[in-house]
């Protein structure tokens, strides 16, 4: 699919967003330790130094800046942010996200468009950015979108979540096959049940009445999780995948406990 992804030999300029904590930190830190330069984004921007530190511990170089993917003017203020303080962006990994748990009518307008705005829309506008850029100057490029295994096992209760998610699954398909002449690769990471602070807000009394939906339709079949490092190791492999390959998309699941 790509060509001259020989040239992205060496250290690559590498941004990850929603890495204030969880699975956007673990792959930060997974970038971190290849010895690249890594910026890190996310709204909640009291965590990020902390994330940063742990780059710089990892082996890389990090700088932080607090990145709302809902607002344009955020997200041109990372791009261009990152290229002042280390070039240009090669590997971008859009990661941000949120969920609510509802049913689909009970829901609010102002849920729905939360979940679409930050899941959905916010990666197309950061990835335009970006993809514009490396296809100006001709460079190598990665793009990886973390998705869900909701793409493929829908579930009640998290219907929004699921629609933003498939669509950007569509929205990088697509992308791969506009990049198809140029040396940019867009890659799906669809992640299982992992063991992170993402549900740490909602009601957890909810999923009394969840869970059980979830395993009529045999969504839920057990309880095992991954940790947010085997999701970065995922991805870690994915943008350090030899010039002759290209890995469209990977699941990655948690296996069942032995019985």
């Amino acid at each position: 699919m790509v060509n001259g992804l020989a040239d992205a030999d060496g250290p690559r300029v590498a941004a990850v967003t929603g890495a204030s904590a969880g699975i956007g930190r673990a792959i930060a830190i997974g970038l971190g330790m290849l010895g690249w330069p890594v910026a890190v984004g996310a709204r909640g921007a009291a965590n990020l130094g902390e994330t940063a530190q742990l780059v710089e511990d990892a082996g890389g170089r990090c700088v932080a800046y607090e990145l709302d993917v809902c607002e344009p003017a955020s997200i041109d203020a990372f791009v261009d942010g990152v290229a002042a303080e280390l070039g240009p962006i090669d590997v971008l990994v859009n990661n941000a996200g949120t969920a609510e748990p509802g049913l689909l009518h009970e829901m609010s307008d102002e849920q729905h468009r939360r979940i679409i705005a930050t899941n959905l829309l916010g990666p197309i506008l950061l990835t335009k950015r970006v993809v514009a850029g490396l296809r100006d100057r001709k460079a190598v490029g990665d793009i990886v979108f973390i998705s869900s295994d909701v793409t493929v096992h829908p579930r009640p209760y998290l219907g929004t979540y699921g629609v933003s998610k498939a669509g950007v699954e569509a929205y990088a398909t697509t992308l791969a096959m506009e990049c198809e002449d140029f040396p940019i690769r867009s890659s799906i990471v669809r992640v299982g049940p992992t063991l992170t602070g993402f549900a740490d807000t909602w009601d957890l009394g909810m999923f009394t009445d969840i869970i059980p939906h979830w395993q009529r339709f045999g969504i839920q079949r057990h309880f095992n999780t991954m940790h947010p490092e085997d999701v970065a190791r995922a991805v870690v492999s994915v943008v350090t995948a030899p010039p002759h390959m290209w890995i469209p998309v990977v699941e990655v699941q948690p296996v069942a406990p032995p019985t």
